[in-house]
């Protein structure tokens, strides 16, 4: 059975996002008139008008190199090889000068013609950004234009390939309601640029009206850090992670089939373990390395990056969705990840879709505690703390917790006691896991659906599951084995809650 809380039953889920858009709860405080008073602090010249514009001349190259080295390779390996071939000079049907020169004038030719392909990309390549919308114009033949307005942005990224890093360029990439993908990629602009047209995209989808006649460089919002990893720190989180453990078993197998059949060919199989292992560590370096997560009135600013730099800004009141997990290793530290859902972002299982949705890729337990005040500024209880804690780290009832019940506890042998959920006035808690703990937070107004799930034997104990539903991403809200008429209460009360919530909820502009 299936529930939708609120108003909002039957409706896509974008228009539930702009449905909420009108009244949910700011994730981060500002002070009074901070986003005007950025207006006002701003000089002439900035990207405010409505004018077209096209992109930084290089931005092609930037993108296409990978292929212009290929294509080069091609075309000049055999030259190449020829300089230190002395034996097959002469043989040619051309002398060793006229043959030289031809090859030379083929690699011109190439990349005469690849600078052209280029040169006509970057021209038609173009962007608006209007008092509503942003555009994006590109393709010689098949051309395609690209739009989004302004008060559906869900969350703003700057990103730096090293490439770009080299040439002091940037690429803009924000989000809208239900894209899935990201709505508009602007690859690529100087850096200064690109801050300068996210703070006014932020500013234009927080309402901040400038004056026509005198456009105004709306500068970039002061901001105060909140967390920052240290680099050991990072390196020691991708150490003790599963993929070590996973290493190990691994090992221990292919040593174990290898001496027990007397064969060397199977440790050859191990090579692509260690593959496999070592791109998940670096793909955990790269995104953890100088990891920053700030407030400002704008939104949530994370960096992070180690060759390829990303910075993101996610609007207040765009996280949907918000777990803690502790593997089993980190417990010897006392580290935790937290993983949110993003309004836009979408469900993406890539590396880069991955490290978009962690707002804290390892953190201590005070550091969790302060993200979670970004994300939920009013816990909704009076003992913030020990309830959160308990969701951590807890096991059985205890501030407000409602476990398995003892019958059922064959389903769930170890994790019946840890199973578990708790609900405040602006959240529900769900706790789950033994060897990796979790506890996922969904505020009350996030909720879009939920929905009650009981097999044959969940039956035969009285037990149930319930399903969140938010928008797509990492996080999958669930309450497991709970009692079935805990459930069902739970079930009607949270569609309740859901609905009150959002009637209470504030503007996010």
């Amino acid at each position: 059975m299936t529930a939708a809380p609120g108003p909002s039953a039957g409706v896509p889920e974008g228009d539930q996002e702009r449905e909420q858009s009108a009244g949910a709860p700011t994730a981060v405080t500002s002070t009074p008139g901070s986003t005007a008073a950025f207006a006002a602090h701003a000089s002439e010249g900035g990207p405010t008008t409505d004018e077209w514009r096209r992109v930084h001349f290089i931005s092609p190259l930037v993108r296409g190199w990978i292929a212009l080295v290929a294509i080069l390779y091609f075309v000049g390996r055999d030259w190449f090889e020829g300089l230190f071939d002395s034996g097959s000079r002469g043989r040619g049907p051309l002398p060793e000068g006229v043959g030289l020169l031809i090859a030379a004038g083929v690699v011109l030719g190439v990349v005469v013609i690849i600078a052209a392909a280029f040169l006509v990309s970057w021209y038609f390549t173009r962007y608006q950004v209007t008092a509503e919308h942003v555009r994006v114009h590109t393709g010689v033949v098949f051309r395609q234009q690209r739009q989004a307005r302004l008060d559906r942005v869900q969350a703003i990224d700057i990103v730096q390939p090293f490439l770009a890093r080299i040439f002091g360029l940037a690429e803009l990439k924000f989000e809208v309601a239900d894209a899935g993908e990201s709505a508009v990629r602007l690859a690529f602009l100087k850096l200064d640029d690109a801050r300068k047209l996210r703070a006014t995209i932020l500013a234009r989808a927080a309402g901040v009206d400038t004056d026509p006649e005198h456009p105004e460089e709306i500068v970039e919002a002061p901001e105060r850090e909140v967390v920052a990893i240290p680099p050991g720190r990072v390196i020691g989180a991708a150490l003790l992670s599963g993929t070590t453990i996973a290493l190990v078993v691994a090992a221990a197998v292919i040593i174990t089939l290898g001496v027990t059949l007397d064969t060397p060919i199977i440790a050859t199989s191990f090579i692509p373990v260690v593959i496999g292992v070592v791109g998940v560590y670096w793909s955990a370096l790269s995104t953890g390395y100088n990891f920053r997560a700030a407030t400002s009135p704008d939104g949530i600013r994370v960096r992070y990056g180690l060759l390829d730099t990303r910075a993101q800004t996610i609007p207040p009141g765009r996280v949907q969705a918000l777990s803690i997990v502790q593997s089993p290793l980190w417990r010897l530290k006392g580290w935790y990840r937290v993983t949110v859902n993003v309004a836009g972002y979408g469900a993406s299982a890539s590396n880069e879709g991955q490290a978009r949705a962690s707002l804290l890729p390892v953190g201590t337990r005070d550091e969790v505690l302060q993200i979670l005040a970004l994300v939920l500024p009013d816990p909704g209880t009076t003992r913030p703390v020990e309830v959160f804690g308990a969701g951590m780290v807890g096991r059985d009832g205890g501030e407000g917790f409602v476990t398995t019940p003892r019958r059922a506890k064959w389903l769930a042998p170890l994790a019946w006691r840890r199973n578990g959920f708790a609900v405040t006035d602006t959240a529900l808690l769900m706790r789950s896991g033994v060897l990796w703990r979790q506890l996922v937070v969904v505020p009350h107004e996030r909720t879009q659906s939920l929905s009650l799930e009981q097999g044959p034997v969940d039956r035969r104990f009285d037990v149930a599951n319930l399903q969140f539903q938010t928008t797509p991403g990492p996080v999958a809200p669930r309450v497991l084995l709970a009692d079935s008429a805990t459930a069902w209460d739970l079930f009607h009360g949270q569609a309740v809650r859901a609905a009150e919530a959002r009637r209470r909820s504030a503007p996010e502009h």
